[in-house]
C-alpha cells in the first residue's frame, strides 16, 4: 500500500518530515497559500533557473503541490476531501489556527479511525509561540555550548533544530503507521505532537548528561570536545585538519604516527581521562608537531593506522 500524506506545513521542520516520507515512497500532496505559497519560495537568492529558491528546493522534493485558500469554503472542502483520502496529515499551524478554520484535528481523527495526524510546533501543542530555529537554539542551550571558549554564544551553521524535529516527526509517523498495521489505534496514539524545543533538548545528549552527572554548567569548547582528547582542529603547515581520537588504542597509534612515541608510552596519558586531565599539554604537543608538515602528510600517516581524521 502506498502511504498518502497531506502536507499542511511550511518553512523547514514540517517540509523535512514530509520530504522524508516522500523519499521513502509516500505520495505527498503539499497545500500552499495562493499566490505566495510556502514562505521559503522567496528565501533567496540563490534561485534556480525556474525561479524557485534553493532553500525551497532543498526540502520539498518528491511532492505534489496545490494552492488552496483555507479561509474559503471551496478551499476548505477540497482540503477536507484530501484529508479523507490521506493516511497521514502533517501540519505546523499555530495552536488553535486549524480549529478556527474548521479543520479540527481531533474531530477529523474521530471521523477517520485510521488517520494519523502529526503537528509540529515550536514549544509544544498548547503554546502560541512561533517556533523559529534561531530562538530554539538560544533557549535550549545550543548556543551556550557553540563557539570559541572565550567568544560569544553562536548558532550552528544549519537550522539543525528544525531538521532534527522533522526527522523525529517522520520517525513518529512511521511508528504510528507500523502500529496501526497490527490493529486499530486509539486517537491518543494517532495524534502526534512534535516540538522543536523537545527535539533540541533531546539532541544535547552527552552534553546534557554531563551537566546532570557533574552538576557543572556546560561550556563552549570551540573545535574541541568536552569529553575526549585529542578531538579537535589542528593547524598543519598549509591548512587546518581534524583529529578525532575515540579510544585509547587510537591514541597510541595517533601519537606514534605523529612521531611522538614518548606520548604514546606516557602512563599518565594512557587513558582518555588522563588525557582530558592534561588537555593543555597534549594539545600543545600535537599542535607544535603537526605545524611542521603539510596536512595531507599527517592525514596519510594517521589513516594508515586507522586514526579518524579529515581535512577541513
Amino acid at each position: 500500500m502506498k502511504l498518502k500524506v497531506l502536507d499542511l506545513t511550511r518553512v523547514l521542520a514540517g517540509p523535512v518530515c514530509s520530504m522524508i516520507l516522500g523519499d521513502l515512497g509516500a505520495e505527498v500532496i503539499k497545500v500552499e497559500r495562493p499566490a505566495v505559497g510556502d514562505e521559503t519560495r522567496g528565501w533567496g537568492p540563490p534561485f534556480a533557473g525556474d525561479g524557485q529558491s534553493a532553500y525551497f528546493l532543498a526540502v520539498n522534493r518528491n511532492k505534489k503541490s496545490v494552492a488552496v485558500d483555507l479561509a474559503d469554503d471551496r478551499g476548505r472542502k477540497l482540503v477536507l476531501d484530501l484529508i479523507g483520502g490521506a493516511d497521514v496529515v502533517v501540519d505546523n499551524f499555530l495552536h488553535g489556527s486549524l480549529e478556527r478554520l474548521g479543520l479540527d484535528p481531533d474531530e477529523l481523527l474521530e471521523r477517520n479511525q485510521s488517520l494519523i495526524w502529526c503537528t509540529i510546533s515550536g514549544f509544544g501543542a498548547d503554546s502560541a509561540r512561533p517556533g523559529y530555529d534561531f530562538v530554539i537554539q538560544a533557549e535550549c542551550g545550543w548556543m551556550a555550548i557553540t563557539g570559541e571558549r572565550e567568544g560569544a554564544p553562536m548558532k550552528l551553521g544549519v537550522a539543525l533544530a528544525d531538521v532534527i524535529a522533522g526527522k523525529d516527526a517522520a520517525i513518529a509517523n512511521l511508528a504510528a503507521v507500523a502500529g496501526g498495521a497490527a490493529g486499530p489505534l486509539t486517537i491518543e496514539k494517532r495524534r502526534i505532537n512534535i516540538a522543536l524545543a523537545d527535539s533540541a533538548r533531546a539532541a544535547l545528549v552527552n552534553v546534557a548528561q554531563n551537566v546532570l552527572v557533574s552538576g557543572a554548567d556546560a561550556q563552549r569548547w570551540g573545535n574541541a570536545h568536552p569529553n575526549l582528547v585529542p578531538y579537535q582542529l589542528f593547524d598543519a603547515a598549509d591548512r587546518p585538519f581534524v583529529i578525532a581520537v575515540g579510544s585509547d588504542g587510537q591514541w597510541r597509534a595517533c601519537a606514534r604516527a605523529l612521531g611522538l612515541p614518548n606520548l604514546a608510552e606516557d602512563e599518565s596519558l594512557r587513558t582518555n581521562a588522563g588525557r582530558v586531565g592534561r588537555r593543555d599539554f597534549v594539545v600543545a604537543a600535537l599542535a607544535g608537531r603537526v605545524k611542521e608538515m603539510r596536512a595531507q602528510h599527517w592525514i596519510d600517516r594517521l589513516q594508515a593506522v586507522s586514526v579518524p581524521c579529515g581535512l577541513v
